[in-house]
């Protein structure tokens, strides 16, 4: 197998190289022009002074050029480092600031926000700029050392590598707590393992058509592009713009003919909401998978009646593990709309370890911290050794393992389930409660689209004050006086929420996810406005 994910590519355009490798709206590209194209970005690198270790930015939408970007930059012997396009400028400039790169590519709009992020960056040295447009590049106050047009200059022949499995392929930067993004390193070796295990238990071939729907500084897309690219299959990009639209996405797997979806669970949510999923749908899918936040039942219940033809996994684990470190291939429709859904087992080279304060297993049925150890973990934060040291814990009994504040629970199975945030289990008028069992409630009424239950900072004699942001199905009633009524049924008095906040449809993030700390903002801001008036 390979030692570098790069040379995933470069073996697939030796044994396929007239197949379609990648497909984006209209255009497509096969692995021997992918193989091409990327040795010839590498090659550009390299003239303009990149070297081995050298970090490089690309501020492009998701788009065919994204993708040779990402190869380009691993075979040019450097770290990508992705970057979101609707970023504002000061959070781009952060990113830029912290992992100082010698060059960045950008196209389109991003152009402008690019040369603000410059300008409050402060660098001591300025990146050099490539314009990854086919066109004329712009001029927005950048200096463009070179475009994708001067590529064809470039011989696209095979490279010779320095770099090895151990080395930084990318870093992705993730929210931070003092609002400083977190540069997390992912290795080389990291990635690969993860890529392997999954293209041997999902059986991923030559014949799959693979949807790419994360965004590319989204961990998740390392799944979609390399296991895809690994296997010769095809990888089918799918349109940031249909996100907000599910009756679209579901055209797009039909018209598509996808053998695999994997995305955030929001989005599958969402579908299931505004019912655009037909019985027997999708005939070509075997496949469905998600990671990233829990999926509710109902939800799941919905696609599973309607697609019984369809796998469906759910896939754990934070970026700072690598994609995921457990998994649980559902074996049935779950009975009922509150039925738990595990974590499951750990991927092939993982642990999943539940422990008590302590650092000892908990007990079966008892919540603890769930920890993960094995192939996968991050070296790290990108120069930050305070933050890695913080969560990253060398043990005399596990070796190194990652503290990824969850809260877990073995099950009399055996298998693993999550229980939550462990900053989501709070304590309101003396009683301990874990929010995320508010939420399933809330979910199991079936008169909502989604909701998320989060909790503020109160003046009040609750301490902390539950809030409920929530996006109701038409004609369902649904208001805080119908849910509070029905959830006083399943739960206590002290477990309903005392704060509400209706939305058409909850604020998301940038990879996809309920954006929770945009709504404790919100609610915040609201609690603030009520005690001053």
């Amino acid at each position: 197998m390979a030692e570098l994910l790069q040379q995933l590519v470069t073996r697939q355009a030796g044994l396929r190289h007239d197949a379609t490798a990648l497909v984006m709206n209209d255009e497509r590209m096969n692995y021997a022009a992918l193989e091409e194209a990327s040795n010839q970005l590498a090659r550009q690198l390299q003239a303009v002074g990149c070297v081995r270790g050298d970090r490089v930015c690309f501020l492009t939408p998701k788009r065919v050029a994204a993708i040779i970007s990402e190869l380009g930059i691993l075979k040019a012997d450097c770290i990508y480092v992705p970057m979101d396009p609707s970023n504002p400028a000061p959070r781009l400039a952060k990113i830029i600031a912290a992992c100082e790169p010698r060059c960045v590519l950008v196209a389109g709009s991003a152009a402008e926000s690019l040369r603000d992020a410059l300008a409050d960056a402060n660098l001591s040295a300025a990146p050099l700029i490539g314009w990854w447009e086919a066109e004329s590049p712009p001029s927005p106050g950048l200096k463009i050392e070179f475009s994708r047009s001067d590529l064809t200059s470039f011989s696209g022949a095979p490279l010779d590598y320095r770099n090895r499995g151990a080395d930084t392929a990318h870093i992705l930067f993730t929210s931070g707590s003092t609002g400083a993004p977190k540069g997390v390193q992912i290795t080389h070796d990291n990635a690969l393992r993860f890529i392997e295990w999954a293209i041997s238990y999902f059986g991923v071939s030559a014949e799959d058509r693979v949807s790419g729907h994360p965004p590319l500084h989204f961990d998740l897309s390392t799944f979609d592009i390399y296991a895809t690219l690994g296997a010769g299959a095809q990888l089918h990009l799918v349109p940031a713009e249909l996100n907000l639209l599910p009756n679209k996405v579901a055209d797009f797997i039909r018209r598509h003919e996808l053998t695999q979806w994997f995305s955030a669970p929001s989005l599958l949510n969402y579908m299931a909401k505004q019912d655009v999923v037909a019985q027997g749908d999708f005939p070509t899918l075997k496949r469905l998978l998600w990671c990233g936040e829990v999926f509710p039942t109902p939800a799941l219940r919905y696609w599973m009646k309607r697609l019984p033809h369809v796998s469906f996994t759910n896939l754990y684990g934070p970026t700072e593990a690598t994609v995921a470190s457990g998994y649980y291939t559902v074996p049935a429709r779950p009975p009922r709309d509150d039925s738990p859904i595990p974590i499951g087992t750990p991927c092939d080279g993982e642990e999943l370890l539940v422990l008590d304060e302590n650092l000892r297993p908990a007990p079966p049925g008892e919540v603890g911290a769930l920890f993960i150890g094995g192939v996968g973990l991050s070296p790290g934060y990108w120069r930050d050794e305070e933050k890695t040291s913080e969560v990253f814990l060398d043990t005399a009994s596990y070796g190194r393992i990652y503290k990824t504040g969850d809260l877990a629970k073995i099950g009399e199975d055996g298998l693993v389930y999550f229980l939550g945030r462990a900053d989501s289990q709070i304590k309101s008028r003396g009683y301990r409660i874990e929010l995320g069992e508010i939420e399933t409630a809330l979910n199991a009424l079936g008169l909502l689209r989604e909701c998320a239950v989060v909790a503020v900072n109160s003046d009040g004699f609750e301490g902390a004050a539950i809030c409920c942001a929530y996006a109701p199905l038409p004609d369902s009633g649904a208001n805080p006086t119908t849910l509070r009524q029905a959830l006083r049924r399943t739960l206590p008095s002290y477990m309903l929420p005392s704060h509400w906040i209706c939305f058409e449809r909850l604020p998301q993030n940038g990879n996809g996810k309920i954006d929770r700390r945009a709504l404790r903002e919100q609610f915040q801001q609201s609690l603030s406005q009520a005690a001053r008036a």
